[in-house]
């Protein structure tokens, strides 16, 4: 029988969709635009602030959208009661739009507790060298010890372009991440350009990791717009694992890790994260 003692290097995350709306349209977006709206009020951020401060330990409390920073209780409601009313990191995802003032104020509040900024580029929205410029400028603003990460989606037959992209901002020192392009719940099919564009650097290839014992749902849960949380994005997907809703108080984690029914994890963050016992 196989132990199910949580492994010492796990690192607690939450996943938190805080909005729906973005303040972008990418042709690309692997939302549907019925999705991409809905942004939860002033009474539910209030619940779900409560649910994670009910939470054991430290966790990192990974704000994502839609747009997060679009999100008009972002800056007002969620991040300060973040930093007042419990004791996790913060990281965040944006696609960067925010203005110089709010992510000054955003460097501010999450100072000493901010893990991950991961900034993505979307070429149909910002020019490369502004959004360099942006990146390079706020990367002076944080912590040292912050995780700045810029994030791009690659499609097949763009790969020069990604390359190029690549090149600009690997040479003002930021570190940039491949999303590969995702169709029908897995990866696009790519060429040999793929791997003259990436070479051995990570990116997200959706692995499966089916059969191995996995802690999503314990120490690692999704919780979309509404409120809903589950226990990873593929039982979402599928509509499984659903740990109930932080907004009505029905929220509750599970107590023991699980064998992966899924032939695709979509993310990185529960492998990155040591929620899979076994994955390399």
């Amino acid at each position: 029988m196989m132990s199910n003692v949580t492994p010492s290097r796990l690192k607690p995350t939450v996943e938190w969709q805080v909005a729906g709306a973005c303040n972008y349209d990418c042709s690309y977006c692997i939302q549907s635009k019925r999705y991409r709206k809905g942004r939860p009020d002033s009474v539910q951020m209030d619940s779900a602030l409560r649910a994670f401060a009910a939470l054991p330990g430290t966790w990192e409390i990974k704000c994502s959208g839609g747009e997060a920073f679009a999100h008009p209780l972002f800056m007002s409601q969620i991040v300060p009661g973040l930093m007042e009313q419990t004791p996790h990191h913060i990281s965040v995802l944006t696609n960067l739009s925010a203005t110089r003032p709010e992510l000054m104020r955003f460097a501010a509040l999450t100072r000493g507790r901010l893990r991950v900024f991961s900034a993505s580029l979307h070429l149909e929205f910002t020019a490369l060298q502004d959004f360099i410029d942006k990146a390079t400028w706020l990367v002076d603003q944080l912590d040292l010890d912050v995780d700045f990460v810029v994030n791009q989606v690659v499609f097949p037959g763009q790969e020069a372009q990604a390359a190029a992209c690549r090149d600009a901002i690997e040479a003002v020192g930021l570190r940039w991440f491949p999303q590969l392009y995702k169709v029908n719940g897995g990866v696009a099919e790519f060429g040999p350009e793929l791997e003259r564009l990436i070479g051995a650097r990570p990116a997200n290839r959706a692995p499966n990791f089916q059969g191995l014992r996995c802690w999503a749902g314990v120490h690692y849960f999704a919780v979309d717009k509404d409120g809903r949380a589950w226990s990873c994005r593929s039982a979402k997907r599928e509509k499984q694992g659903l740990l109930g809703n932080i907004f009505d108080g029905s929220f509750e984690r599970w107590t023991q890790s699980r064998a992966c029914p899924y032939t695709i994890c979509p993310c990185t963050v529960p492998r990155n994260r040591g929620m899979i016992e076994g994955a390399a």
